[in-house]
């Protein structure tokens, strides 16, 4: 049986050798590269050391070591077995370790919600980014009960019943007062916290249209978005596919009067405590229109127009003092992974008082340039104009 062992071990210490020899060699030749490339910086270098394959080698050299360990730990209580001696109680060993990973594991959490739950983001900017915030805090707390009663039950009871001569286990194949319950309270719990935020939903995604509804238009492309607002009418006027050209990019349908007095504008600048509506849309891959500050996030898809609404609460500028941050600006981001610029979807968003946006509003260009007009070949009625002229179309028909 030793020889067997010692066979065994030799075994295990020739492939821990040949591991080690051939991490050894990997690094060795990953340093070599290094320097042989003259534009590294110190920051290649110490990613380097991050590859995927030196952290396998790592994780495969300490699975050897905990089995070497264990083998080393078998060979001794064999030892102590033939020499008569009383063996390692190893129930008890599990027990303390249970309970060594119960305080570590205790502790983990506690720095996991100390340090990272201090960077969360500021209170929410919108009144359905309160509600949600509340619905998180209320599942978050729910599920940390159960969490901490389930963890403590676990490891006391790996603890307390560990294996032992002295008693017998008593099984409990079946009991439904015990099912009853751990299926109904939970089944109550979910059932509350989903029609909650359904009606939450409901109001992100209300359908009805109300008078002073702000419509905004953002259409995501690689890798932009853009802005289209409508004007004094405060309608937009139709889009379609097949007429987007270099200057009309949106494909705006000026067959539609509601569209020659739509606006463009480069930053999503919208009033305070007023309802809006984000019209969204794409016109290659599949982007997502995420607003962190006020807790809202849409997937934008080619050839299927979604929306949301919300009423944002603090303007910019009292953000600014909330989070102590003079330059702070909330930002609309694209929370898919639309390619390689997929980083640079960034559009500012200002929130600002209703006269503030008012007057914003008035300086901003239509998106009927002239240029476009030209495109299209269109006339102003209220402009001398050649008579000769055909296949153009009035600006006021």
């Amino acid at each position: 049986m030793a020889f067997k062992n010692l066979i065994n071990s030799k075994k295990i210490a020739a492939l821990l050798a040949m591991l080690l020899l051939g991490s050894t060699q990997l690094l060795m030749a990953q340093a070599t590269t290094a320097d042989a490339a003259t534009a590294t910086d110190d920051t290649d270098k110490s990613a380097m050391w991050l590859g995927v394959g030196y952290y396998v080698l790592l994780f495969l050299l300490l699975c050897i070591v905990v089995a070497i360990i264990g083998r080393i730990i078998k060979v001794y209580d064999l030892s102590n077995q033939l020499q008569g001696k009383k063996a390692t109680n190893w129930n008890n060993v599990m027990a303390i370790m249970c309970g060594i990973f119960l305080v570590a594991g205790g502790i983990g959490a506690y720095w996991s919600f100390a340090v990272q739950g201090a960077m969360s983001l500021p209170e929410a900017a919108s009144e359905n980014g309160v509600k949600t915030d509340e619905m998180f805090t209320t599942t978050t707390i729910l599920t940390m009960i159960v969490f901490v009663i389930t963890q403590i039950l676990l490891f006391y009871f790996l603890a307390k019943y560990r294996h032992s001569t002295k008693r017998r286990a008593y099984f409990l194949p079946h009991n439904n007062t015990i099912e009853k319950v751990w299926t109904i309270i939970p089944a109550i719990v979910l059932t509350i916290l989903v029609v909650f935020g359904f009606f939450t939903w409901r109001t992100i995604t209300n359908t009805t249209d109300v008078k002073g509804d702000i419509n905004i238009d953002i259409t995501g492309h690689q890798f932009a978005w853009e802005l289209r607002y409508p004007g004094k009418d405060g309608k937009l006027g139709k889009k379609y596919y097949k007429l987007v050209t270099g200057l009309n990019n949106l494909g705006v349908d000026f067959k539609d009067r509601n569209s020659f007095d739509d606006l463009k504008a480069d930053t999503l600048v919208i009033p305070v405590h007023k309802s809006i509506r984000i019209n969204i849309f794409a016109q290659d891959v599949i982007h997502s229109v995420y607003m962190p500050y006020f807790r809202l996030q849409m997937n934008a898809v080619p050839g299927l127009p979604t929306f949301f609404k919300f009423v944002p609460t603090i303007t910019t500028n009292e953000m600014r003092g909330k989070v102590g941050d003079p330059n702070f600006e909330y930002l609309l981001y694209c929370a898919k992974v639309c390619g390689d610029a997929h980083y640079n979807m960034k559009k500012i968003i200002r929130v600002v008082s209703d006269s503030e946006y008012q007057a914003w509003l008035s300086h901003q260009k239509p998106y009927l340039s002239d240029g476009l007009k030209t495109e299209l070949k269109m006339v102003d009625n209220n402009q001398p104009s050649n008579q000769g002229a055909v296949n153009r179309l009035a600006l006021n028909n």
